[in-house]
């Protein structure tokens, strides 16, 4: 009889919480405030990728976001992470966003969504699927009809995912911003009209009121630049404005003279970029931030209270013109309060007593740090040249050399091959080299042409009958500014030696690595700096977080039982360690596998109970 008691204990508690977090709501912007439910409220977030956090630990972070003191998780929604190809759409697993928004709903969270299309973020082409730039016709963020098409697919298809989970159908979302940033990009713009700008901005608003958004709409930009960023009919907020009464001031001139105000992105860290040193943001900083928002009831969203990871080939890029091309570290722990790894930090904790003081009643304690272990050294027992992997492949033959969109590649990397009649000796130059590449003559490297260093020639001696090979990175598209619109990859001008463009049967192998390719593994002479696939198995007692120690490797990508963890570049840094979610591990066998662009006869592998993301190498 007890164990029935019990039961019904459990089966009514259960009915309660579903019917709690199905119970209809109300969210309003009205007389100048929020109004949650008809009663003020003001927006307490933390901003939150879910497809840089592995979907099992996605409560463990929602949980010390409320800890915090939260009430809300905002989260961007990367178009070209649901639909994988052209039509093909993906909301399952990994990429369940109904899973996300319901599970911070259960943790007792709002959810702010932003769906862009353009959403920057740090995140390959800016959330565009690459492929849009194969049509002639199309120009992102433009009102262009090839563009609006797919935009209007974009949203029929997110609207399936969120608009049953809008607080007025009993979900959490209170609501979804319009664009993203849009005024920079006006400013940056300035060869397009006003006028075509705001009637872009306005046709995508009426896209998702269209697709059925009935929560307030938003958009965020640098308080100077709403001229060009705000939407008639949506709340505009100020990203990253420190004073309040020029908060204020931009809101109102923009809001009909009135409120809410909200900062829909503060920073209380900063993005990191490859060959650049780790930007860190002071805890005192950002706790004289959070209480000045807090005294004068402004809502606001740490952009990013937990960071997470660029998992695979997600980071994206900036351009700067003493760079040519800043691509994003694979950490993108963002120096934020909860660290790469869902680890408490002390500025996580100075903000949770921050918050402690202006709720009434105590804080969730702070959830149970996920296990960290460290493994003993891997030696790698397989070990081939990537030739060798090009040889058992059928290339495309060009007069010149095409992009990675004309050989329906989006990411990874493209060898092109071509053997020569005649000597040539000289400065090879690739003007278009798009965006690291490495030089080899018969298989022999003979140097690193890179984008990011603006070095785009070399000094060659090519005899009669060499094989010249170019192995070239897409190191990420650029995501923000006006350049964005220049993200083709590969090699997109000619190649010239002495300056007379080399042209005729040019043979290109496209390697995606979407997944590691198998390989019978024989070969053990490898010259310096070839590039190698290696691979090895290795078994664990217990799982946990850990992170790979890369510092003895040159650059390269790490795939860990079949998942590709990211990309390292050790002979630059700042980050020399790759983080490993423990949830990605087995107990038993696991599987590490390497692509490394510049062997060095490094022949085993560990990790370490931390992170290094901050050591520049000179």
């Amino acid at each position: 009889m007890k164990n029935l008691s019990k039961y019904l204990y459990i089966i009514l508690f259960i009915s309660s919480c579903n019917l709690m977090f199905s119970q209809k709501g109300n969210f309003q912007i009205k007389n100048g405030h929020f109004l949650l439910n008809a009663q003020p409220f003001t927006i307490y977030s933390g901003e939150m990728h879910y497809p840089r956090v592995p979907s099992e630990y996605w409560k463990q972070r929602l949980q010390m976001m409320k800890a915090m003191g939260l009430n809300t998780v905002t989260t961007y929604v990367f178009w070209n992470y649901h639909e994988e190809a052209p039509g093909k759409w993906n909301f399952s697993g990994e990429k369940d966003l109904k899973k996300f928004i319901k599970t911070a709903q259960e943790v007792g969270l709002y959810v702010i969504i932003r769906p862009g299309p353009y959403v920057c973020a740090e995140w390959e082409f800016g959330g565009y699927p690459w492929w849009l730039q194969k049509n002639k016709n199309l120009e992102i963020r433009r009102d262009n009809k090839a563009f609006l098409e797919e935009c209007e697919k974009y949203i029929s298809q997110l609207a399936k995912q969120i608009v049953p989970l809008q607080i007025n159908h009993g979900g959490p979302i209170i609501m979804v911003q319009a664009e993203n940033e849009f005024g920079s990009y006006v400013a940056q713009r300035k060869d397009i009209p006003l006028e075509e700008h705001r009637k872009y901005s306005h046709k995508i608003k009426d896209m998702l009121l269209k697709a059925g958004i009935s929560v307030p709409l938003f958009t965020s930009d640098g308080s100077s630049l709403f001229k060009g960023g705000s939407i008639d009919g949506a709340l505009p907020t100020a990203n990253g404005e420190s004073d309040i009464d020029v908060l204020k001031k931009s809101i109102n001139e923009y809001n009909g003279g009135k409120g809410p105000y909200m900062v829909a992105e503060y920073y209380p860290g900063w993005l990191d970029h490859w060959a650049e040193p780790f930007v860190k943001v002071s805890t005192d900083d950002v706790v004289k931030q959070t209480e000045l928002y807090l005294r004068n009831g402004v809502s606001f969203n740490y952009y990013m209270i937990h960071g997470g990871t660029n998992f695979g080939f997600t980071s994206g890029a900036n351009y700067d013109k003493n760079h040519d091309i800043q691509p994003d570290l694979t950490s993108y722990d963002y120096d934020a309060p909860i660290s790469e790894s869902g680890q408490a930090t002390s500025k996580y904790k100075a903000l949770r007593d921050v918050f402690q003081k202006v709720h009434a009643e105590k804080l969730p304690e702070v959830p149970k740090p996920i296990n960290i272990i460290t493994i003993p050294e891997i030696k790698f027992s397989k070990i081939n040249s990537l030739f060798d992997i090009i040889d058992q492949q059928n290339p495309m033959i060009n007069n010149q050399p095409l992009t990675f969109e004309d050989l329906n590649i989006g990411h990874g990397y493209v060898l092109y091959r071509r053997k020569f009649d005649k000597d040539q000796k000289g400065v090879l130059e690739i003007k278009g080299l798009r965006d690291y590449g490495n030089i080899y003559v018969n298989g022999i490297w003979k140097g690193e042409l890179n984008r990011v260093n603006k070095k785009y020639n070399l000094d060659l001696d090519i005899k009669t009958g060499d094989r010249l090979d170019i192995l070239v990175e897409n190191m990420g598209r650029i995501n923000y500014g006006s350049e964005i619109v220049h993200n083709l990859k590969g090699i997109i001008s000619p190649v010239t030696i002495n300056g007379s463009e080399i042209s005729g049967n040019w043979e290109m192998y496209p390697l995606p690595f979407d997944q590691f390719p198998t390989h019978i593994y024989t070969r053990k002479d490898i010259p310096y700096h070839s590039p190698v696939i290696q691979e090895a198995e290795f078994n664990l007692s217990e799982t946990g977080d850990t992170f790979l120690d890369m510092k003895e490797f040159g650059k390269g990508i790490v795939f860990i039982n079949g998942k590709n963890i990211g990309r390292y570049w050790s002979k630059v840094g700042p980050q020399l360690t790759l983080y490993v979610p423990g949830v990605w591990l087995k107990k038993g066998k696991n599987k590490i596998q390497i692509l490394e662009q510049l062997y060095e006869n490094k022949n085993s592998i560990h990790s370490i109970d931390h992170p290094v993301l901050d050591e520049l190498i000179k």
